[in-house]
């Protein structure tokens, strides 16, 4: 199976060298990376300067230039196409670390035959999990991450996560190519968050199955490019926003008919998170994205992007 390795970068230099040093330990071999740049001609010159052509293995590595910031699942996308060969996409964050034995045990997974895309475990820095996979709770227009906070060397059940699991998390999840001819590509529109557990829900709704390989860990260096630290007083506007924004629009564009309890649900849920934490500056922005969602807004909100710095944009 040939896999397509793809990265999206805004001005993640020092990030994507550093997950591309750790695929080069990768003890699958039938790769290729393509890392789309979304921060400009300046940082895809500098981008391309630090990547290698190859790999230590052989593995071709290339670097693209968005036409502007494309978001998330737009860089994901253009990777896409720029691939049109491959078998199968590994999704990968450029703040990640995937450990050697990774995309083996995924592919292993994907080649049984009976899902069409795999999670890992993402582990966090702190020696817990981010997440084995998730679950998106309609009513709340909520996302709970399976196994979120369990030390990172207990065991998992590979079979259980799979029987709960109705998305896959982003930040690490190879997609094989009867997803993508079923499903198609990821919604631009919602910019940043949650395009990924739309992409995964439609697929669910048109008979696709999400697997599990608990055997591939991958250290995910959470929200270095997008601001989205784990305290919520430390979160940038940015991620703020368009995380309350996109739950409302996933919501109807997914489950139409739970929209008027679900947001409700999520103006509950974000006054009670951010005013817990008195994040007072967030809870602001959490507030303007539940109304932008109401009122559709979809794509990039240009007035928050030239206002924030690069690493948080």
């Amino acid at each position: 199976m040939n896999v397509a390795v793809a990265i999206v970068s805004y001005r993640s230099v020092i990030d994507v060298v550093a997950c591309l040093a750790a695929l080069s330990r990768a003890t699958y071999a039938r790769f290729e990376v393509v890392v789309c740049e979304n921060g400009g001609p300046e940082a895809y010159e500098a981008l391309r300067a630090a990547l290698p052509s190859k790999l230590p293995g052989g593995q071709a590595v290339r670097a693209v230039l968005a036409e502007g910031n494309l978001g998330f699942a737009g860089g994901v996308n253009l990777c896409l196409r720029e691939t049109p060969g491959a078998d199968a996409w590994w999704v990968l964050n450029p703040d990640t670390e995937p450990h050697p034995d990774a995309l083996a045990a995924m592919v292993e997974r994907l080649e049984i035959g009976d899902c069409d895309a795999v999670g890992s475990i993402l582990a966090l820095g702190d020696g817990t999990i981010q997440s084995y996979g998730g679950k998106w709770r309609k009513a709340l227009a909520r996302a709970v991450s399976i196994g979120h906070g369990t030390p990172a060397a207990t065991p998992v059940d590979g079979s259980a996560v799979e029987a709960v699991q109705n998305y896959l998390n982003g930040a690490s999840m190879l997609v094989g190519s009867r997803f993508f001819r079923a499903v198609g590509p990821m919604r631009e529109d919602y910019f940043l968050y949650c395009e990924e557990v739309e992409w995964c829900l439609r697929a669910g709704a048109a008979g696709m199955k999400l697997g599990f390989a608990p055997a591939a860990v991958v250290l995910h260096h959470q929200g270095t490019s997008t601001g989205n630290a784990v305290g919520l007083r430390d979160r940038s506007a940015l991620s703020v926003y368009l995380g309350e924004r996109n739950k409302i629009l996933l919501t109807g564009d997914c489950f139409p008919g739970w929209l008027p309890v679900a947001s409700v649900a999520a103006l509950l849920l974000l006054i009670l998170r951010f005013g817990r934490a008195r994040a007072w500056r967030q809870l602001a922005f959490a507030w303007r994205g539940w109304r932008a969602g109401l009122m559709g807004e979809r794509g990039a909100p240009a007035h928050l992007i030239v206002s924030l710095p690069a690493a948080a944009a």
